[in-house]
């Protein structure tokens, strides 16, 4: 039985254990279910996704390197990924930030920053796919909202932790990776808001965008986040 929110992806390393594979695509979101089978030469393996959207985020994944090996990702319907999926309920009457709601050139380089190697085709049809369906507008207009609702980038001013916010509020804080970054008047702030809110990406600000993930991680957990993501210090 096939699903609409459903990849087949093909030629995964022998050696990929199961869990690195649902780690890899959980970046486009909630994943529901993933079946795994083995052959003498690799692995396949179906993945469904809550939602669409995510499906659709992975398809961009075709021929990206997990593991060992380069990986085939196509959709069981066929789906091209052209169409509106970004809904504007989802956006309009969020009470959290989900990983489906970011735009795709973020969640990009939020692989990149992880030390996944992403070609700049698939960065450039991230691109084309965020301006096509205004997936960055109805993004910051989602965290405009949910600053407002709990005054997320006062909290973050008057303090350096996190207590205090409610359960929903520290969520949508941690959705985007740390409340620091949606601080505007904090330096990584002020770069997120530049990120969401410039003009026409270009395939250069995603690979920028990771360097700055990548530093934001080093920060959170000590250590080279460069070295351990693959990724060589602007600097």
């Amino acid at each position: 039985m096939t699903s609409s929110n459903t990849v087949e992806v093909r030629n995964i390393a022998l050696s990929t254990p199961e869990s690195e594979i649902k780690d890899f695509f959980s970046f486009c979101g909630k994943v529901t279910n993933i079946s795994v089978t083995s052959n003498a030469e690799n692995k396949s393996a179906t993945v469904t996704f809550e939602k669409e959207t995510a499906m659709k985020t992975a398809l961009l994944l075709n021929n990206t390197q997990l593991g060992s090996s380069t990986i085939t990702v196509a959709s069981q319907t066929a789906d091209s990924g052209d169409s509106d999926e970004h809904h504007e309920a989802d956006h309009r009457d969020a009470d959290e930030l989900t990983q489906e709601m970011k735009p795709r050139a973020r969640i990009l380089a939020e692989y990149l920053a992880h030390g996944y190697v992403i070609g700049d085709a698939a960065i450039e049809r991230a691109i084309e796919l965020d301006n096509k369906h205004q997936v960055t507008n109805k993004f910051v207009t989602t965290l405009q909202n949910l600053d407002e609702k709990y005054h997320a980038t006062d909290r973050a001013k008057a303090t350096d932790q996190s207590y205090g916010i409610s359960t929903k509020g520290k969520n949508f804080l941690t959705g985007l990776g740390s409340y620091f970054e949606k601080a505007s008047t904090t330096p990584t702030g002020k770069k997120l808001v530049n990120f969401y809110t410039a003009g026409s990406k270009q395939v250069q600000d995603i690979h920028t965008e990771a360097l700055r993930l990548a530093e934001l991680k080093k920060e959170a957990h000590g250590g080279s986040a460069y070295k351990a993501a693959g990724l060589e210090s602007p600097h």
